[in-house]
């Protein structure tokens, strides 16, 4: 969800005193390329620790959507976590997200994140649930955009239903509102879809993505699924087993917008079956990486 910090609608700094005004031309401009220089992480284990990512050099072009995708433990959450600020690289590595920390960006509330596990307050409504992440950048609560964002998701109609009274699917769909509601500049994706059957799975790939594609944001996503990263990006990061390294940069030149006719078009299955034989795997016949 959007991450806390910011304050007022996004033009004010602490206690409501105006943003430097090339920190608040920043947060009313486009999207930001992310740069990351020399990012590595060990967590302490044993007398060596343990080594999860090896040290990469990447950056993220501004409003393109890049996949990660790579074997469990390669590392591929730990990145998205310290891009978003919320694990710290090794020292000598740093993350720069238009030319900002991220704990600044996020401060300002323009970076929003998408876990597997929807993460929606079960005493709170669908509505509400969405609007927190308004309340929690401390901007006020924009009713109508509110709704209107959960008629693009697909729930309109359950704005006043409790997370029980939906489906894995429909909570998913409320998650990403709330992502969306802040208007972030960067979107962090771990896995958004995963906790969802195949077919839903599928349908949230080709329904939601146009919410957040375009200018304006910069997207990351983590994924285990490899059509899931071909469908939706721009270019395809795969990764070595722990500790992860970048091993191949694949571009994505797939029109858009994007359809379920993809799954089934020549160049779509090329793609799938490269970065299949990088991982070793082969999710034509339905495995994953």
């Amino acid at each position: 969800m959007s991450a806390p910090g910011a304050e007022s609608d996004g033009a004010d700094g602490p206690a409501g005193r105006p943003l430097p005004a090339d920190a608040a031309e920043a947060a009313a401009g486009s999207a930001p390329d992310v740069v990351c220089a020399s990012v590595s992480k060990t967590f302490p284990a044993g007398r060596d620790g343990l080594r999860v990512l090896e040290p990469l050099d990447l950056t993220l072009a501004a409003g393109s959507v890049t996949a990660l995708v790579g074997p469990s433990g390669c590392g591929k959450s730990t990145l998205l976590r310290i891009i978003a600020g919320l694990e710290q690289a090794d020292p000598g590595g740093s993350v720069r997200i238009g030319g900002d920390d991220p704990t600044e960006v996020r401060r300002r509330g323009e970076l929003a994140i998408a876990f597997q596990d929807a993460s929606l307050l079960p005493w709170r409504t669908t509505a509400a649930n969405v609007a927190l992440a308004q309340r929690l950048a401390r901007r006020p609560v924009d009713h109508e955009r509110v709704s209107e964002l959960l008629r693009l998701v697909g729930l309109e109609g359950f704005e006043r239903a409790r997370p029980a009274q939906l489906s894995g699917g429909m909570r998913q769909r409320a998650a990403i509102a709330r992502c969306l509601i802040t208007e972030p500049r960067l979107l962090l994706l771990d896995e958004p879809f995963g906790a969802v059957d195949e077919l839903t799975r599928r349908r949230l790939n080709i329904e939601l993505p146009p919410l957040w594609s375009g200018s304006q944001t910069t997207t990351l996503l983590v994924t285990h699924s490899i059509s899931e990263a071909v469908l939706l990006a721009d270019r395809v990061l795969v990764m070595s087993p722990r500790p992860g390294a970048v091993i191949a940069d694949i571009p994505v030149d797939l029109e858009r917008p994007r359809s379920l006719e993809h799954f089934r078009s020549p160049g779509f299955g090329e793609l799938v079956e490269r970065i299949g034989a990088l991982l070793g795997v082969d999710e034509t016949a339905g495995s994953r990486s």
